[in-house]
């Protein structure tokens, strides 16, 4: 079954399609010392009906044969606009699923501060999906869930990673034409348990309770995002993702899951409809788009896609770029996250360190490096 099929982990993207697949529920997700789930099967409960090796979409991958456009875009309404990570092009897209009585699913964070799957119904309740959320989500059985309101004829979108939207294709194994799939491109997903203490370390060092998380604050703008901690006790953390620390081991890629080291999802023919992500070089590549309020990269993926971008074009600016010519600025759409040889050693540390003194660690450049960057700086490359 899929965890004698599944050999090493980084074999496994934790999407739960072999658990939302299994007709006897013998499947469970269970994390590991890193805090990442992976399936452990119920042998004396399993039927061998192999459901679950057929709908990993690592076993059975394979290629997409499409033609994406690429956008820069940026949303007119200017208070959406700032309360998104990058242009507030997930707000529309979303939002008109909802006028058409449609859901939308997305991952938020549960009243532990733990970034999971879910789905909601108005526009109200957009807000909890909106903004970035550096940690990998939980699906649970949203893949369940979606399949049912599919199958009763109301739309869907279904956002995620683009291995997340992978397992989401393999498990519902038909085309839906009210089913609308948003992907990002994703530089890797975190451990829910360095998040998880990480959350655990601005508590005790704030002395309260934390309240509401925003990882992509704009005060000293879009570039140079901050991340926001609010306390129970009216207190506020607020620092530049250079100096953050979780920022900083997220952008070392110290403790990223394994599979996203050899992603099998970076590509520019993807299963999504539409793929969204910051437009990183817009200042080079349409300099008059770019004000430091955030500006987004959309590549249309299908059919399906283009019907979507032509209901939001009347509330966007946009302009169309040569895909090849973002992703020069945008590697990690195609490029892997490379691997940090001092990862193991993070995560052998994890519990053992307070998290300041392991990032400290783990994620401090030595003095060459950053002699070589300075220098770089000074002669332009």
């Amino acid at each position: 079954m899929i965890d004698s099929k599944i050999k090493e982990k980084k074999d496994c993207t934790g999407c739960y399609a072999c658990e939302n697949i299994c007709p006897k529920n013998c499947i469970s997700m269970v994390s590991d010392v890193e805090g990442f789930w992976y399936p452990k099967v119920d042998y004396e409960n399993c039927i061998k009906c192999g459901k679950c090796v057929n709908v990993c979409p690592i076993i059975n991958h394979g290629t997409v044969k499409n033609y994406p456009d690429a956008y820069a875009c940026i949303n007119k309404n200017e208070d959406i606009r700032l309360k998104s990570s990058s242009g507030g092009i997930f707000t529309l897209t979303a939002g008109k699923i909802i006028e058409d009585r449609g859901v939308v699913f997305g991952a938020g964070f549960n009243e532990k501060f733990e970034v999971v799957h879910s789905f909601v119904e108005t526009k109200e309740e957009l807000e909890k999906f909106c903004g970035s959320k550096y940690v990998q989500s939980k699906i649970g059985e949203t893949y369940k869930h979606a399949k049912d309101i599919l199958e009763s004829g109301r739309k869907v979108l279904f956002s995620g990673t683009p291995c997340q939207i992978a397992g989401l294709k393999a498990f519902l194994r038909k085309s839906y034409e009210n089913l609308f799939c948003v992907d990002i491109i994703c530089h890797g997903v975190p451990s829910p348990k360095v998040w998880q203490k990480y959350v655990s370390y601005q508590e005790k060092n704030n002395g309260s309770i934390v309240q509401r998380i925003a990882f992509r604050q704009k005060n000293e703008g879009w570039k140079r995002y901050s991340v926001s901690f609010l306390f129970q006790n009216d207190t506020e953390y607020c620092q530049t993702l250079d100096k953050d620390l979780y920022m900083r081991a997220f952008l070392k890629d110290v403790c990223l899951r394994p599979s996203c080291y050899s992603c099998k999802f970076k590509t520019l023919h993807r299963e999504s409809d539409i793929t969204l992500a910051d437009f990183w070089g817009i200042q080079n590549i349409l300099p008059e788009m770019d004000d430091d309020k955030g500006t987004s990269l959309v590549f249309i993926n299908s059919d399906n896609g283009k019907y979507m971008f032509d209901q939001i074009r009347d509330k966007i600016l946009y302009k169309e770029v040569d895909i090849h010519q973002a992703i020069t600025y945008n590697p990690a759409a195609i490029k892997s996250a490379k691997y940090n040889q001092k990862r193991e050693s993070f995560f052998q540390n994890l519990d053992r360190f307070p998290f300041d003194k392991l990032v400290k660690k783990y994620c401090t450049d030595s003095f060459l490096l950053r002699m070589k960057r300075k220098l770089r700086s000074y002669i332009g490359y």
